[in-house]
């Protein structure tokens, strides 16, 4: 069997700094394989790489989705980010009819945009993190620059394609 696609969003430089920052500070060092992201999903089907490609090009042909990166939410185990663009929410369901018969159950769940800047702690530590994080985070605007394609290896991912978009941030 084919290893499973991850696709992903790839951030303005400076929001991807801002968050890669805060995934370093607050992550466990020894689990920290990849950088800050947002997944739209988590595993489609490896042997359809050739589709997901054609796709993910057609769907860069417009301006790059306008994001908002909000408040801080906690995950069972740590802390998360939450993420606002009807833009992207619209190329996430472009995909997922597309390959709707090859959904996983999580892929097939209302997808909720956030990205994750702690995980696998434990809960007074996540709870600790959320509150020091709600002082001192502030919202902000930015936009996606990208779509990526990631072979998922069972750690560390391998990229398979990035895919830019093809004029300035979409407005919401």
């Amino acid at each position: 069997m084919t290893d499973p696609l991850i696709v992903s969003a790839v951030l303005a430089p400076d929001a991807q700094a801002d968050l890669d920052a805060q995934r370093r500070r607050w992550f466990p060092a020894d689990r920290l394989h990849v950088g800050a992201h947002i997944t739209l999903f988590h595993a489609l089907p490896g042997e359809r790489i050739d589709e997901v490609a054609a796709l993910l090009g057609e769907l860069v042909e417009r301006p790059g989705p306008a994001l908002h990166v909000g408040e801080p939410f906690k995950l069972g185990r740590g802390v998360g980010l939450r993420l606002q663009s009807s833009a992207l929410e619209g190329l996430r369901g472009a995909i997922a009819r597309r390959f709707e018969a090859d959904l996983t159950d999580q892929d097939a769940r209302r997808w909720r945009p956030h990205v994750t800047i702690q995980n696998k702690v434990t809960p007074d530590e996540a709870r600790r993190t959320l509150e020091t994080v709600r002082e001192t985070h502030v919202p902000y605007d930015t936009h996606v620059e990208a779509l990526a394609l990631w072979h998922y290896r069972g750690g560390p991912w391998e990229a398979a394609g990035e895919y830019r978009f093809g004029g300035p941030a979409s407005s919401e």
